[in-house]
């Protein structure tokens, strides 16, 4: 049974990472903005639902080393599995202000999530109202002064879509993705514990590479219609939403607990040094393009990142 929820799950994810993309562009056109903001609101905040619903739940339930190794593991497998796969299939040209803003909004609020459970091993309530609010203001920037940071191949081929389809189709790909990580979650959740893995490890692996199938299933259809605006702009946008909105609201709600001390002394040290070798892999071989060589860097990292996890 676990099998099915996995495959069912997986089916989902593919269903629902298109009909997002289609909203996404949809909606960019409807209101004349540049598809990256899109990216990095409506398909970052629907690719980032399971991660709320999972740690919110895993928070709730007194589980938070899931909730947070949920998170954890995300913005990891965002960047070593997602991010490796998408530029593996096709290179992604980046201009200068892309890593202006984006980029050290990423790295400050992974910076700022470190700072806040360094010292107690916990997220207070009032910080999650800071994450809260940081994220708002960011959304506010964004939308505020919008900009084009990746170049659009193909955006002649656009086609504006009525709205009640584009409404229909965020709602079929939020709903999809929800429920396809949620079977997948389950499936894959029940078989490690048949194993006796760890909720930690459960948690920054297996639920958290499910949680990040949204991301990838998204992020993969758009590169293939050449929609790459949205493909990297989600990606870096649902690690912030990661840290900002989930944690943020999961801590408002409840506090998050560390009990597993090796999530502040191995993991994070982990997500911030893939949040930092973005910069440079921007830059070489080749100045200002993410292609298939630097995919294989990631790649290769994350694969050592989840050996050192289950050795």
């Amino acid at each position: 049974m676990d099998f099915i929820y996995i495959a069912v799950g997986l089916l989902l994810l593919i269903v629902g990472g298109n009909s997002l993309l289609k909203a996404a562009v949809g909606f960019s056109l409807r209101l004349q903005i540049p598809k990256i903001v899109i990216g990095m609101t409506v398909v970052s905040f629907a690719t980032s639902a399971p991660e709320l619903i999972v740690s919110l739940k895993s928070a709730l339930e007194g589980h938070a080393d899931l909730a947070l190794g949920n998170v954890i593991g995300s913005n990891i497998a965002n960047l070593g599995l997602v991010l490796g796969i998408t530029i593996i299939i096709s290179t992604i040209s980046v201009e200068k202000s892309f890593y202006k803003t984006d980029w050290p909004v990423m790295m400050l609020s992974s910076l700022a999530l470190y700072g806040m459970i360094a010292f107690d091993g916990e997220i207070q309530r009032y910080e999650g109202v800071v994450l809260f609010v940081l994220l708002i203001v960011f959304l506010v920037y964004l939308l505020r002064f919008q900009k084009i940071a990746v170049i659009d191949e193909m955006s002649e081929d656009d086609e504006e879509l009525p709205l009640y389809k584009d409404v229909l189709f965020l709602a079929i790909g939020g709903l999809a993705l929800w429920g396809g990580s949620e079977l997948l979650i389950d499936g894959s959740v029940s078989l490690a514990k048949a194993f006796g893995i760890s909720e930690r490890i459960i948690g920054i692996t297996i639920v958290s590479v499910g949680t990040s199938i949204p991301e990838l299933a998204a992020s993969v259809i758009a590169v293939l219609k050449k929609e790459k605006a949205i493909s990297l702009g989600n990606l870096l946008g649902s690690n912030i939403f990661n840290v900002l909105a989930v944690l943020g609201i999961t801590s408002m709600v409840t506090p998050v607990s560390i009990t597993d001390m090796r999530l502040l002394t191995n993991d994070i040290f982990w997500m911030l040094g893939f949040a930092l070798l973005v910069f440079p892999l921007v830059f070489f071989p080749v100045r200002m393009k993410l292609s298939w060589k630097e995919g294989v860097i990631l790649l290769a990292l994350y694969a050592v990142f989840i050996y050192k996890m289950v050795a």
